[in-house]
């Protein structure tokens, strides 16, 4: 029992010194000998992600204003839904537009934050902008669907009164 005492008290003190010593000694000199400048985190290597965030220029479609647009979109949508049970379709066609317009512009925001955020275009270059513009033409195909349906087929408050009743 006492003998372990005595070389768990006296063995790292031991190693400590001699080599510890020895490998901090080595590793300053190295970093001391290196031309490279040392940036905490590591290198940074140009041309990859680590690339620095170029910051876009102010402006009102960005930041709090677009969070704001959203979250006023995404509020009036409950009271334009409620209102498609109260009203007929064929009564009220400018209620079938703005409620086709909030649907699609809601859809389109929620993914086109998906798409800057998971697959951005510094990250997956060619998958980024197709991906992109894949939804913003999906979304224009969506809008004239919703156009004609509008406007040549029942509409959107009467397809939801139906489907609630049916």
């Amino acid at each position: 029992m006492a003998s372990s005492m005595l070389l768990r008290s006296t063995l790292p003190r031991t190693f400590a010194s001699a080599t510890g010593r020895n490998v901090l000694r080595s590793a300053l000199q190295v970093r001391a000998s290196s031309t490279a400048q040392y940036v905490p985190g590591g290198p940074i290597i140009k041309g990859t992600i680590n690339d620095p965030v170029e910051f876009p220029h102010p402006s009102k479609i960005h930041g709090s204003y677009h969070w704001a647009f959203e979250r006023l979109l995404a509020a009036s949508l409950v009271p334009m839904t409620a209102a498609a049970f109260v009203t007929s379709g064929s009564s009220y066609p400018v209620l079938d537009g703005l409620l086709g317009l909030s649907l699609v512009m809601h859809s389109h925001i929620g993914f086109d934050s998906m798409v800057v955020d998971y697959v951005h275009k510094r990250k997956f270059p060619i998958i980024g902008p197709i991906l992109t513009w894949t939804l913003r033409t999906a979304t224009v195909g969506v809008l004239v669907g919703v156009y004609q349906f509008n406007t040549n087929d029942i509409g959107l408050t009467e397809l939801i009164a139906k489907v609630w009743t049916a």
